[in-house]
């Protein structure tokens, strides 16, 4: 995806870097012999103490981050002549960090947001290169929201490259505003079914937007005597058997669900 577009544009990508058993987004497939880009150089890279070293092989003019699973360390981002980019989403300084479209939603915020920086020693905190926005929409899912940042990521790359390549140091950062954007705890786990159906429905899709999300977690609620994780809820009544709980001002549908043993 973003091998054809580099491409494209008339640069000429020499290798591709992952971490080995490292996250990756939803979507997208592990970088591995089979669906690394032809004409590259694939490095699955064990620990971060790996990354310069190898990198410093391909001599790079420029290295372009997409979801990589560490943060990378100093002696990286020095390697490149022109420099170090990243792309996030979120709207930056707002949810710097591993977890911002969840957060975009826990927090009711309207729209969710694309930028792409230069990379730094501050996490997610260097100079804005270019940034777009895109409105939260009610039946927004993660995997329809990840494919429409990616294409507004991908049509911004012309224009940050040849910022990258003139040398434009880009837009600091304000601290006004920033914020983190951390995996959600345990203070935001459990299901309170005194609250307003709204909020409740808002915690189950926020935790289900986690694009760093680890094994069980949340959110998980009682209903008759027994524990579940709350996967998919409604705010109107979608028939096929789903489960009507009262809340504090209404009810609220359970779609789906599975028991915790």
């Amino acid at each position: 995806m973003i091998t054809t577009s580099l491409r494209r544009m008339g640069d000429e990508p020499v290798a591709a870097f992952s971490a080995r058993g490292g996250f990756r987004p939803p979507g997208q497939p592990s970088l591995a012999d089979d669906t690394c880009p032809s004409g590259l150089d694939l490095f699955l890279v064990a620990e971060k103490g790996g990354l310069a070293p190898v990198l410093r092989t391909a001599r790079p003019d420029a290295l372009v981050c997409w979801a990589f699973a560490w943060r990378l360390p100093p002696e990286v981002l020095e390697i490149p002549r022109f420099g170090a980019i990243n792309y996030h989403p979120s709207l930056l300084p707002r949810y710097r960090g591993p977890n911002p479209l969840a957060w975009t939603l826990r927090n009711g915020d309207s729209r969710f947001g694309v930028t792409w920086h230069r990379m730094g020693p501050q996490f997610d905190g260097g100079p804005i290169l270019a940034q777009e926005a895109t409105q939260v929409l009610d039946e927004d899912a993660l995997g329809d929201v990840v494919p429409r940042l990616n294409v507004m990521a991908l049509r911004m790359l012309p224009k940050v490259m040849r910022m990258l390549a003139s040398g434009d140091a880009g837009e600091p950062q304000s601290e006004d505003g920033a914020s983190q954007a951390p995996r959600f705890g345990d203070d935001y786990a459990s299901i309170d079914w005194s609250r307003s159906a709204k909020s409740i429905h808002t915690q189950v899709r926020a935790w289900g937007f986690q694009l760093a999300a680890l094994p069980g977690g949340g959110p998980i609620a009682e209903l008759d005597g027994r524990m579940w994780r709350i996967s998919e809820t409604s705010l109107s009544d979608p028939g096929s058997g789903a489960r009507r709980v009262e809340c504090a001002d209404g009810p609220l549908w359970v779609i789906s669900s599975e028991p915790i043993e």
